[in-house]
């Protein structure tokens, strides 16, 4: 394409190719590795200006085209190897960059830097993703989401690789890949995607009790966040910290979101995978945008060595968690995401974490499915990444000094000038040399090792219900029952009676009345309980609070999205507090109308609207508000799309706000069980299970404090009749 149409279009150009621009500038000193195209000259890989990319070097205007154009050559080489291959697992990602800083020194603890001086704004990255689907699956699928942090400390890259749940399914990483080939589209037909409603999961999961942990806390709210924002993180595993003197304590990882901990509703998440399948990322990548930085506190538990002994379980077992009622939770540093990444490519999909990649101070247990992590990260990024050298991508260098002898291999990116390459080595001046531990080598704990070779199972990993039933009998009523209903939900699509049936008596070692109620649902006998596994005992709590979601943060409605619907004839009087209110406490209100563009209010002034029934849905917020206006009720009531987004949004449990003859059109849905404010009267707010009404525009103070609180609850659970809603 000829310059000559960008000038005919009035299209400026920077033609001045010898003066970067201040955003290039900016970017390259940020890092070295970050390039602009603004003021450029398209080039070949080889820095060749190209002239033309838009016709191929040819005998003739219409003759064969010839195989020395190396430019169409590159192009098209390019274009057929750009994709590498899909992580296995956590395939469907998205990332943010960020920075993480401690609160007090933990000297105490640990010799690590970045945990021992506040001053230090250590910078992160995080990958945010689900565990079974392809890159194209949905984000809200029933599902464990990764949690992945690298941390790019002075001493070299710590990569803190979770999840969103505490426990996993497998005892040993030997079990890693019968685990995923279970979970996995089934071989025969490469159904289902990105989901575990099908025979070979079940029937692995029904033969494998170790899993039964796992499966309630997928089956739980707790596989279907909200939001990345609104979810916590956790290391699963039992990690060391050690400080200066070599002193060793066990630790257990967490991130806690300052949002709270919430969750969308099952029909809510299938409406969502179909309606916008980017959700989760759409709501991270805007919400860092618009500056609603997400933030995580992270807390640790820590364990004296000698104590480890003292619990029922196994501090080694990735299947148990530590119950905070035993080891609080200490809050020790906050982790903030505040930039986007720049190229997706880049740096979501090239960042190659490792459980691997420790700092001194921080150390791995004899956990046997960590171990194995340990070596199957580091080797799974040899195929996608094309060779040794993937540590040399931008995303994944380290911002500490790397020197080693290691300079072969595909995809070398760095050019060692050194004559030597082995160690020892005199004409090297002996360099690089090895560094002592007072001078930041990592050393790691002297443990004790002994015993006979043997391909066993420690006699400690054989408890599989107790603290499944330690979780299950932690949630509330509300969170029993979506449990109960989402394994229902999973095993009416397996085929197989007897891998159903199979799956309720595994069930019934957690709780009878669970399998009874899983039972009833799909067709299958109530079992008995099975006899309890030989030397294992009660859990040493009965119920962890610290397990529910419902005993999560529930003062705060920022950065939640509440749809206000209205028409033409809407009450400005009545709507605009109310909308001042949402944004000074940090919601997102957005104005929905049957089509876009402007919507006249009964005093005469305008107001655009956000969206239009045709582009949104209830599923996409947290709270609806109809304001008043006779015009703007008597117009939704016969728009068959506001009485649906009402009749969906209370089944799903959400807030909803309604003022003067706006309550009449709750009255028109399907709403039912609740108390609405009567026509004519003129006291305060009617507030009931989450509907907040107010007839009388001169209490609307408390008709706004009234639904700020109920935004804040998030859903609510206790309302009568809600499957009779069609919706």
């Amino acid at each position: 394409m000829s310059l000559d149409i960008f000038k005919e279009k009035g299209i400026p150009l920077n033609t001045d190719a010898t003066v970067k621009p201040a955003e290039q500038r900016k970017c390259q000193e940020l890092e070295p590795n970050r390039e602009s195209p603004t003021g450029s000259y398209l080039t070949t890989d080889h820095g060749l200006r190209i002239p033309d990319t838009d016709n191929s070097l040819k005998a003739g205007p219409r003759g064969p085209t010839l195989l020395e154009d190396f430019h169409l050559r590159e192009k098209l080489t390019r274009f057929d190897h750009e994709r590498i291959p899909e992580r296995v697992v956590h395939a469907r990602g998205f990332a943010a960059h960020g920075h993480f800083q401690v609160y007090e020194p933990m000297s105490e603890y640990t010799r690590a830097r970045f945990l021992k001086d506040p001053a230090i704004k250590t910078p992160v990255f995080v990958r945010f993703s689900t565990v079974n689907g392809s890159r194209g699956s949905a984000d809200t699928v029933r599902d464990a989401r990764g949690f992945a942090t690298r941390f790019y400390t002075e001493e070299g890259n710590f990569d803190l690789v979770g999840n969103n749940i505490p426990v996993f399914f497998i005892h040993d990483a030997i079990k890693f890949p019968d685990l995923v080939h279970a979970f996995k589209p089934e071989p025969h037909n490469e159904v289902p995607q990105a989901a575990t409603a099908h025979d070979n999961f079940w029937d692995f999961a029904s033969l494998v009790p170790e899993t039964t942990h796992m499966l309630l806390w997928i089956l739980s709210d707790r596989g279907i966040p909200r939001s990345f924002r609104m979810m916590e993180g956790f290391g699963v595993h039992t990690f060391r910290l050690l400080n200066e003197a070599g002193k060793a304590r066990l630790v257990k990882f967490h991130w806690k979101p300052l949002l709270g901990v919430h969750s969308l509703v099952w029909d809510e998440a299938q409406k969502l995978a179909g309606k916008d399948p980017d959700f989760h990322r759409r709501d991270l990548w805007e919400a860092i945008e618009r500056g609603d930085y997400p933030e995580w506190e992270l807390a640790v538990q820590l364990i004296e060595e000698e104590d480890q002994a003292k619990f029922d379980f196994d501090l080694l077992d990735a299947t148990k968690l530590v119950p905070e009622e035993l080891v609080p939770a200490r809050r020790i540093g906050k982790l903030t995401l505040t930039r986007n990444v720049d190229n997706f490519f880049a740096e979501t999909e090239q960042v190659a974490f490792c459980v691997a990649n420790l700092v001194p101070g921080i150390d791995v247990t004899d956990d046997p499915l960590l171990q194995g992590r340990l070596f199957s990260y580091q080797d799974t990024q040899l195929l996608r990444l094309g060779g040794p050298n993937f540590v040399q991508l931008p995303i994944n260098r380290p911002v500490a000094p790397v020197q080693n002898n290691q300079q072969d291999g595909f995809h070398q990116h760095r050019i060692p000038t050194g004559r030597t390459n082995y160690f020892p080595n005199s004409l090297g001046g002996g360099c690089p040399m090895l560094a002592p531990q007072n001078l930041g080598g990592y050393v790691h704990y002297p443990e004790k090792v002994s015993g006979p070779k043997l391909r066993t199972r420690s006699p400690t990993l054989h408890d599989h219900f107790s603290q499944a039933r330690l979780f299950w009998h932690s949630m509330s009523e509300a969170e029993k029952g979506h449990i109960v209903l989402a394994a229902r939900f999973e095993l009416s699509l397996v085929e197989s009676w007897d891998v159903r049936q199979r799956t309720v008596d595994l069930f019934a070692n957690v709780d009878p009345e669970l399998a009874a109620q899983v039972a009833a649902g799909i067709g299958v006998t109530p079992a008995v309980p099975a006899a309890k596994d030989k030397g294992t005992s009660p859990t040493s709590v009965a119920r962890s609070p610290a397990l529910s979601m419902e005993n999560t943060v529930k003062t705060s409605v920022k950065t939640r999205k509440v749809a206000i619907l209205l028409a033409d004839g809407y009450s400005s009087a009545e709507l605009s507090p109310v909308l001042a209110a949402l944004q000074n406490a940090g919601a997102l209100p957005e104005l929905i109308a049957k089509n876009l563009g402007p919507v006249r209010g009964a005093e005469g002034d305008l107001v655009q609207a956000d969206r239009s029934h045709l582009s949104t849905a209830s599923v996409f917020y947290d709270a609806v508000l109809v304001p008043g206006g006779l015009a703007s009720g008597e117009a939704m009531r016969l728009q068959g799309a506001v009485i649906h987004f009402l009749n969906e949004a209370f089944r799903h449990g959400k807030p909803i706000a309604a003022l003067g003859e706006g309550v009449d059109l709750l009255q028109a849905s399907e709403i039912k069980g609740v108390a609405l404010a009567d026509p004519g009267t003129t006291g305060p707010p009617v507030s009931d299970r989450g509907v907040v009404t107010l007839r009388n525009a001169q209490e609307l103070p408390a008709f706004i404090k009234e639904f700020l609180a109920a935004i804040a609850q998030h859903r609510f659970w206790d309302r009568e009749q809600r499957d009779q809603v069609p919706a």
